[in-house]
């Protein structure tokens, strides 16, 4: 089959250990593959290059910035980002080709499993669907804060069958390392904000996002990953807040000490 009119777009650092996967999924189909690394310090760019990538290096500006800046690198008429740490499953890659032959949507929602601790969760963290697959002559723009950045389209948008397979975490220690790092994100996002903190929040939210996750969503049947899952959730809602309260008490104190 001939390649797809289709840009692969992904940012990287240091992601030798997983990018070959990621690119060995969607070789069959790119016409083109966008790479932006940061600095990285091991065999991230070496591998890309095997897979023809086109790499750039850019200083890291957050997600918002690297991911914009991927878009206006792609030369074709859709484009796919992904993540590194992200595989196309088979059935998806089917329907990736049925969409873009078609060219009948601007942009498909394309939902994301993730393997965690050596089995692929089916509950935990459900339902994770993600808008990625568009037309650049869509205008895509990707907005957002932070952490959580998100892409915007104008015009049709359609849900793509198959899933992407989410290599997210490579061990617990590196999940709750993650896991802490975010919570700080967010709190530094919610102060800039101007949100306010409330002791009731920093109680409560832990405890409900474990029953999401772990309970309404069905985690318990994913077993002791989902556990662990659900038990992320309690610590991330748990600091957040906590680290809140401690930016505001930092910033209050410097004011007074002016």
């Amino acid at each position: 089959m001939d390649r797809l009119n289709l840009s692969v777009a992904l940012i990287v650092y240091n992601e030798e250990e997983r990018l070959a996967k990621t690119l060995e999924s969607i070789k069959d189909i790119a016409s083109e593959i966008i790479v932006i690394d940061s600095n990285s310090t091991d065999n991230t760019c070496a591998i890309a290059e095997s897979y023809g990538a086109k790499i750039y290096n850019e200083e890291w500006r957050g997600f918002v910035e690297q991911k914009n800046s991927l878009t206006k690198k792609c030369t074709k008429e859709y484009i796919l980002y992904l993540d590194a740490d992200e595989v196309v499953g088979y059935e998806l890659k089917k329907a990736i080709i049925d969409a873009v032959m078609s060219g009948k949507s601007d942009g498909c929602y394309i939902r994301r499993k993730t393997h965690y601790l050596g089995r692929l969760l089916n509950y935990s963290w459900q339902k994770d669907e993600k808008l990625r697959l568009v037309k650049s002559s869509a205008n895509p723009l990707w907005v957002g804060e932070i952490v959580h950045e998100e892409l915007k389209i104008n015009g049709r948008i359609s849900h793509l069958a198959g899933y992407i397979i989410h290599y997210s975490y490579r061990d617990i220690d590196d999940h709750f390392k993650r896991t802490i790092r975010y919570a700080h994100l967010s709190a530094e996002s919610y102060y800039k904000k101007g949100k306010k903190f409330k002791l009731s929040k920093m109680i409560f939210s832990p405890f409900i996002a474990f029953v999401k996750i772990y309970i309404i969503k069905g985690g318990f049947l994913d077993g002791i990953p989902g556990f662990i899952a659900g038990v992320s959730a309690f610590v991330y809602g748990f600091l957040k807040y906590a680290f809140l309260w401690d930016i505001i008490r930092v910033n209050k104190n410097k004011d007074l000490d002016k």
